[in-house]
């Protein structure tokens, strides 16, 4: 008898974003897999059930494990891995590191306030190599970000990073610059940025990072092939 699954959390979005992190197409993934194409639209598009043994293909063919598909790992630290062996680290070129965070999504401000160092996750775009977040009017990043002189600018780090615990592998940017609060006669322009926060509810200012300092690393391993 064929074992079916419940699939905890969604699937099809965590496979057709690994895909696409690959940068395979729905035929490329199938062809690795064994599977109809067809079927893998299936898969990505609805709530479907598959078999133990197609999530396992799945899983091989994208370089990950069954427990990420599913969402198994969704409550833990990225990195919660073993260590990859032979593994090395080597520094980004400023270039490759605008590249790699030019998706946008998650990062983190790092800054000093009176209680001391604070560290926040926001959402982010990256606009005209520059860094644009949204937040709130008041908040942290608002008053604890303003020096009261024109045209001077406390200065941030902020950082990003991604961590595939499948491959063991990884990187991190940080960037370092001004906190710039956009101004009424900017805001129309950094609001087409399309930046968008998770939070939620009423989040009108516009924070720009104008980047004084750009440096990355990627941890790799010898064994380490690129996708065909």
């Amino acid at each position: 008898m064929t074992e079916h699954m419940a699939t905890p959390g969604d699937l099809g979005r965590r496979l057709a974003r690994r895909r696409e992190e690959l940068q395979l197409s729905r035929e490329q993934l199938a062809d690795r897999a064994g599977i109809d194409p067809g079927y893998l639209g299936y898969l990505e598009e609805t709530a479907a059930s598959p078999t133990l043994d197609t999530v396992r293909k799945l899983a091989t063919a994208l370089n990950t494990d069954i427990g990420e598909l599913l969402g198994a790992t969704m409550n833990l630290p990225s990195g919660h891995g073993r260590p990859a062996p032979h593994a090395h680290l080597e520094k980004l070129r400023p270039e490759e590191c605008l590249r790699l965070i030019s998706p946008g999504g998650v990062g983190r401000v790092a800054f000093e306030e009176p209680a001391g160092l604070t560290i926040l996750p926001v959402n982010y775009v990256l606009h005209d190599n520059s860094v644009i977040v949204r937040t709130a009017v008041g908040g942290p990043l608002d008053s604890n970000l303003r020096t009261g002189v024109q045209g001077v600018e406390f200065k941030i780090s902020f950082e990003i990073d991604r961590i595939d615990d499948a491959a063991r592998e990884g990187w991190s940017v940080l960037i370092r610059g001004g906190a710039h609060h956009v101004s009424t006669d900017e805001q129309a322009e950094a609001a087409a940025s399309g930046v968008e926060p998770w939070a939620g509810g009423d989040r009108e200012l516009y924070l720009r990072i104008i980047p004084s300092e750009i440096t990355g690393r990627r941890i790799r391993h010898t064994s380490s092939t690129t996708p065909s």
